[in-house]
């Protein structure tokens, strides 16, 4: 039996001569998965000098290989962080990025910028239902949404939506009913917006994460970010807040985008890296049409 010290050397060897890109902390993580530890206790471990045990091991191993192979650490443990939440994930959905929490927080700010007690908020393309689950986890009494069409992705948004009391719904989010026009405190979006051309270069995103929550359609990939767009100002009260993620290079047509579309005071916002990673905007606050006089 070898050391587990030795053991994750070795992992974190082999998976950083693949190029995976994070092969100490990929490593740590799928030690973690086959012992059912916290991290804090492989350090501990690994300090005692303790062994890997057999079955253990061959498991690790075979997960160390498939890693190798750039399949998605998150596809191999069957789950992702996001924010304060485990999230189930798998083939099939989008992985949620830590990008996206800066967007759920530009949302959780304008809710306490305004202070308003039982927010109703919609999150469109859905997914894994990360941005859905974290701000009905985060923002206590809220009614929260969450909008998947694609019919492999819907059983995760399910899966991590539901717990919090997340109205799931499966169905296109830029048609839908009238029902809910004017209804929304906060609209936020992670939409597929990549452009047909621009296929990611990280294997893990352009091999396992599906095309229908990647390519945008259209030639900059902003053909379905047009229409959620368009369903956001149908969706907000007057003075309500939509935040749609995107691309860095795609900052200054998003911005058009949303005034196009009717938003006002829009603005660009950086996630943590101080990349262009949102765009922002106000839905107006209208004012009343007055009846119409008829004449005799």
């Amino acid at each position: 039996m070898e050391e587990l010290s030795a053991v994750r050397q070795a992992a974190i060897a082999a998976l950083a001569s693949a190029g995976v890109p994070s092969p100490g902390a990929d490593a740590d993580l799928l030690l973690c998965h086959v012992l059912g530890i916290s991290r804090s206790e492989l350090k501990l471990r690994e300090l005692r000098g303790d062994v890997f045990q057999g079955d253990q091991r061959e498991q690790f191993t075979a997960l160390v290989a498939a890693r190798r192979t750039r399949i998605p650490l998150q596809h191999l443990t069957g789950v992702a962080h996001f924010r304060y939440l485990e999230l189930k994930v798998g083939p099939g959905v989008f992985t949620p990025r830590p990008e996206t929490e800066t967007v759920v927080q530009l949302g959780l700010d304008f809710v306490a910028a305004h202070r308003i007690d039982a927010p109703s908020c919609i999150d469109l393309c859905s997914g894994s239902g990360a941005i859905a689950a974290a701000l009905a986890s985060e923002l206590p009494g809220s009614r929260v949404w969450a909008v998947e069409l694609s019919a492999e992705a819907i059983g995760y948004t399910r899966a991590n939506c539901l717990p919090h009391q997340v109205t799931v719904l499966h169905q296109d989010a830029t048609s839908l009913p009238g029902e809910f026009d004017a209804s929304m405190d906060l609209v936020i979006s992670n939409p597929p917006y990549i452009p047909p051309n621009a296929i990611p270069r990280e294997a893990e995103v352009r091999d396992h994460d599906p095309d229908m929550a990647l390519y945008g359609l259209g030639e900059d990939g902003l053909q379905i970010p047009r229409a959620i767009s368009a369903q956001a100002m149908k969706l907000l009260r007057p003075g309500g807040y939509f935040v749609m993620e995107h691309a860095e290079v795609q900052q200054d047509s998003a911005a058009a985008m949303l005034r196009e579309a009717g938003f006002e005071r829009v603005a660009g916002h950086k996630d943590l890296t101080g990349r262009a990673r949102a765009t922002s905007g106000y839905a107006p606050h209208r004012e009343a049409v007055p009846p119409t006089t008829h004449r005799a």
